[in-house]
């Protein structure tokens, strides 16, 4: 039996919204820096979610989930931004997003996309969740829209 298996609901939950805070942080230092996908994961597993002297992670974050989305964004990157780009307002173009803002989208989509066993509205809670974080309301209440018209076209029925 894994660790994730003997933990608390809370605790797994606490780890993954940890890991998607890092991903949608990795995401957006990829698109500042132009680094690749395979640098930053290893600079977050070392330094932000690595292991302490006694094997604990030394942040509440799911490494396995981390590094999924980070890999499932770069993978369906074109996929991923033309499902975004379809729910923006026409002649838009994903540079007028803030940065923040589009690598919280692109997260989202991925795991739309990536990770069919997690319910379409977990996944739009979570990341607006992180828009709160980050943003006032507004901004919020715009990705909570995008990532529900996004989450329709990706998975309809559910």
């Amino acid at each position: 039996m894994s660790n994730t298996q003997k933990l608390p609901f809370q605790v797994i939950r606490a780890r993954r919204a940890g890991a998607r805070l890092a991903a949608v942080q990795a995401l957006y230092q990829m698109e500042q820096t132009g680094r690749g996908a395979r640098a930053v994961i290893r600079e977050f597993m070392e330094d932000r979610l690595g292991f302490g002297p006694d094997e604990e992670p030394v942040e509440e974050a799911d490494p396995d989930l981390f590094k999924a989305v980070l890999r499932a964004t770069v993978e369906h990157q074109a996929e991923i931004d033309k499902a975004i780009l379809k729910r923006l307002n026409k002649g838009w173009k994903l540079s007028r997003l803030d940065s923040t803002t589009r690598a919280i989208l692109r997260a989202a989509t991925a795991e739309f996309i990536a990770h069919p066993e997690l319910s379409r509205p977990v996944i739009i809670d979570e990341y607006v969740s992180l828009a709160h974080d980050f943003f006032e309301k507004t901004e919020a209440n715009f990705v909570n829209a995008v990532l529900d018209n996004i989450g329709k076209d990706i998975r309809p029925g559910e």
